[in-house]
């Protein structure tokens, strides 16, 4: 059996579900695929931030204007994935050269006069000058050798809720939702692209679909997708990183500089801190990104003079991805453009029918959307006007009563917060069976406060295939214990909501495990790293014994 359809996206990424949605709402047929699952690649990367970039105002105003313009429209559709983030530019003291210093934070007050104008868009508050006294009032681990600072303000968001939620709104306007669905063959009859064929990686079964348009949203995989359709397009992929500390350890996010004056940050995300970003040409396997000793280090060198304790910190994991930047020659990665670029592909190689999206920004995700659905929306005679900046994603209507639901379901309030920052006004909806169903308010770790309920919801509602969906939808094992607590008892709950067998919940945790260790194998040294040979053998030898159990197999201990 086969569909057709208005418009299928590959990719399902910030870009991907937002096009998904923004054509759903405009009353196309729309197929969203996504191979892996939503976030999991270059958008989960991120930085976790919309912000919008001041440092582009030096020689790309307009990449900055247009991501704190959409990053305004974003806070309003989806409220309670947004939280502010206030920076800190400090200028530490230079003995050689005193009047260096005082020069230094009257340019960055001027420059941060003008980031005003544009951040405003986004409802963050206007930069504050801070004296030394005052800056080491605010964060007590800034070196005593700060002459002053300056501030701004960013958002924060969680990437992966923001691309489930857009493609939960596609799905409540019809659009069809694959994940963990692989594209294996772009259909093209003669100069025009008809449709995919995809293999359901679960299943392994293969299945045709067709449209009038293909959109390819694959970020870095662009390339790769294009050439099955026989066409070109091109990205200079730049590999970030980012570390993840186990507990906040700032008040405030602090700007600093690496070795080669590129600039990075340690910030509070949520309940870890992070520390990013590297910025290096990719060329490896996009699905198996290494990160390396001298990238760990360039970071915690670059971090150490505006945080000198960051040594004795622990890192737990990490971010790693590969950004979809425009192809851009004789400059380094740094100095790329931020911009995007939208390839209709029957201008670009004679091909009908196929279309690709390249570079971007978070924080601009939703007018990059907009702009391709504009498009297609010409094409196929669709005079509907795009309203994704006026309709709230799923959660994002009310304000939910934390206290209130606190109360009715006798969960701590902290941990109804934390759900309600996931899924904000269903909240409610998703505590009403704990409220009467109390192994359902358990909760499962104490490092990210996730209840068996929300997992239970996610797994039926949230297309949450295996743990590492789980992950990504909830944040379960992303904390310091990093699945030592949690995910043996998650792994049975998705379990009973999925009907697996015991073997088969064991295969999800051992994948999940492999999952964990590739984020972190790099960064565990010493004592922790004598700490994961012994979880690590727990869980498998654990999982061994009950394996052998299942079949009957008498073991002596």
């Amino acid at each position: 059996m086969t569909e057709s359809f208005d418009l299928i996206v590959i990719g399902g990424g910030c870009n991907g579900t937002g096009i998904a949605r923004d054509a759903a709402m405009r009353g196309l047929s729309v197929l969203l695929v996504e191979k892996n699952d939503f976030a999991a690649g270059t958008t989960g990367a991120s930085s976790g931030m919309i912000h919008g970039g001041p440092r582009y105002l030096q020689y790309e105003v307009g990449t900055t204007k247009k991501a704190c313009r959409d990053a305004g429209y974003i806070k309003k559709i989806a409220p309670h994935l947004c939280f502010r983030i206030p920076f800190l530019v400090p200028v530490l003291e230079d003995e050689k050269s005193t009047w260096r210093n005082k020069v230094t934070l009257e340019l960055m007050e001027t420059f941060f006069e003008v980031y005003d104008r544009f951040s405003a868009m986004k409802g963050g508050k206007s930069h504050t000058r801070l004296s030394a006294e005052e800056v080491r009032g605010l964060e007590p681990a800034i070196p005593a050798q700060v002459e002053g600072a300056v501030t701004f303000d960013e958002w924060g968001i969680d990437t992966n809720r923001l691309c489930v939620s857009n493609a939960l709104s596609a799905a409540e306007y019809g659009a069809k939702i694959f994940n963990h669905t692989e594209v294996t063959r772009v259909i093209r009859e003669g100069n025009r692209v008809r449709g995919i064929e995809v293999r359901d990686i679960k299943t392994g079964k293969s299945t045709r679909y067709f449209s009038k348009i293909l959109f390819n949203a694959t970020g870095p995989w662009a390339p790769k997708i294009a050439d099955m359709a026989g066409c070109v397009a091109q990205v200079r992929g730049g590999k970030g990183i980012h570390l993840i500390l186990d507990r906040r350890l700032t008040n405030m996010a602090i700007v600093s500089k690496c070795i080669d004056g590129r600039q990075i940050f340690i910030t509070p995300h949520e309940n870890n801190t992070i520390i990013g970003t590297t910025d290096d040409d990719f060329y490896g396997d996009l699905d198996d990104i290494p990160v390396s000793e001298d990238e760990v280090k360039y970071l915690l060198e670059g971090i150490e003079p505006v945080f000198p304790e960051i040594h004795k910190a622990r890192i737990i994991s990490t971010w790693r991805g590969v950004r979809p930047t425009i192809y851009g020659k004789d400059c380094y990665e740094d100095e790329l453009s931020r911009n995007h670029q939208l390839v209709d592909h029957s201008e670009a190689d004679g091909v009908d029918g196929f279309m690709t999206m390249l570079g971007g920004k978070l924080a601009s995700y939703r007018e990059m959307s907009e702009e391709a659905v504009d498009v297609i929306a010409k094409k196929l005679a669709v005079q509907a006007a795009c309203r994704t900046h006026l309709v709230p994603l799923p959660g994002g209507d009310t304000t939910p009563d934390v206290k209130g639901i606190a109360e009715r379901s006798g969960l701590d309030s902290y941990v109804v917060r934390r759900l309600s920052y996931r899924q904000g006004d269903l909240t409610e909806k998703i505590l009403d069976e704990a409220c009467t169903n109390t192994p359902d308010k358990t909760v499962l770790c104490p490092c990210e406060p996730v209840t068996v309920a929300e997992i239970k919801y996610s797994a039926a509602h949230e297309w949450a295939e295996g743990l590492g969906d789980l992950f990504r939808r909830t944040k379960v094992s992303s904390g310091a214990c990093q699945g030592c607590q949690c995910a043996v008892p998650t792994a049975s709950c998705l379990g009973e909501v999925k009907g697996w067998t015991a073997q088969e919940s064991i295969n999800d945790l051992i994948k999940f495990l492999d999952f964990q260790w590739g984020a972190r194998r790099s960064v565990v040294t010493g004592e922790q790293l004598a700490q994961e040979e012994i979880n690590q053998g727990v869980f498998r030898g654990t999982l061994g014994l009950h394996y052998l159990e299942n079949l009957g197999v008498a073991t002596e201990l």
